[in-house]
């Protein structure tokens, strides 16, 4: 179980890299609950996760540098069977992988979607999450890394072509 402390920078699923920014006690059904509140970087949007549940909701430290590598291994590897189901079906699969908050994952959808993006039009819901997808990846390594996040996109892009 992760334990993160105010200042720390963690993971919330799908959302990306958040800094704990306070921790908080609620009264609940006559219950004390101890909550992390998280501030999502990107959209500086605040969240109430409780401690006790982190681990369930997925809120995990930002990746380590032997993860980074092996993200940067998921985004070169060409032998990659590109799905051809419909555009709908294709998005529910990838929306999955995001929403398990795993870098892996993420990582995968953005690099399926990049390759798709060269032999046929990408649906609009599609380019939403390709774009989503190379966010929360830029976000962590950016953060993980302490690189620009220019640096970070400029890294994917070679990684990926």
């Amino acid at each position: 179980m992760s334990d993160f402390k105010i200042g720390d920078k963690a993971v919330y699923p799908a959302h990306g890299v958040a800094e704990v920014v306070g921790l908080e006690k609620k009264e609940i059904n006559s219950a004390v609950c101890s909550f992390y509140v998280l501030k999502v970087l990107a959209t500086g949007m605040q969240i109430l996760v409780p401690r006790n549940k982190a681990d369930q909701v997925g809120l995990r430290p930002v990746a380590s540098s032997s993860e980074i590598d092996e993200v940067f291994d998921i985004l070169r590897d060409k032998d990659v069977h590109i799905d051809k189901q419909t555009w709908n079906r294709r998005y529910r699969g990838f929306m999955e992988k995001i929403k398990t908050g795993s870098l892996f994952d993420v990582a995968e959808v953005y690099r399926d979607l990049y390759r798709l993006k060269n032999s046929k039009v990408l649906s609009f819901g599609e380019r939403k999450m390709l774009d989503n997808a190379k966010q929360l990846i830029v976000k962590e390594l950016a953060v993980a890394r302490k690189w620009t996040e220019a640096k970070v996109e400029q890294e994917l892009e070679k990684a990926c072509t």
